[in-house]
């Protein structure tokens, strides 16, 4: 089956990077986020279960941790990228998996793991605006608070 996307296919700068999690119920309210909130047309996605928390090493080997930020870096040198936007996600399986937490005590260690994050960023990528935010389902859409990195 051959599909056909309508719309201009545009080559130019990117400037962003998102990293955020795999969950398929926050990934178009994401990329609205994305495109809307930060004004963002276009960004490099790094989707990963856990998103950001992969970038500290959760649920990684130490060598898995090196690749997943080996691919970052790749994207911000090759693309020349100036903006990283981290995002986590309230009720995120993965943490629940990997912490035992949830509910109100899951967010404080999602904060704390997105200044991680940045800081891995930085020693790995070099000096770049990073970003950090916590999505929050709403009975009429989706939440997007910034988290002080």
């Amino acid at each position: 089956m051959t599909y056909h996307s309508p719309g201009e296919y545009i080559d130019g700068p990117i400037h962003a990077a998102a990293v955020f999690c795999s969950d398929g119920r926050f990934g178009e309210h994401t990329n609205e986020f994305l495109k809307n909130g930060l004004g963002l047309e276009r960004c490099d996605l790094v989707v990963l279960p856990g998103g950001p928390a992969r970038l500290i090493g959760m649920g990684l080997s130490s060598i898995e941790k090196k690749t997943v930020l080996a691919e970052l870096n790749f994207l911000v040198t090759a693309h020349k990228l100036d903006r990283v936007i981290l995002i986590q996600h309230e009720s995120c399986a993965f943490y629940k998996h990997h912490t035992k937490l949830e509910g109100d005590a899951l967010r404080p260690r999602q904060a704390s793991d997105l200044v991680e994050a940045a800081r891995t960023i930085t020693a790995n990528c070099g000096k770049i605006k990073i970003e950090g935010y916590h999505a929050r389902p709403t009975p009429d859409g989706m939440n997007f608070t910034p988290v002080e990195l």
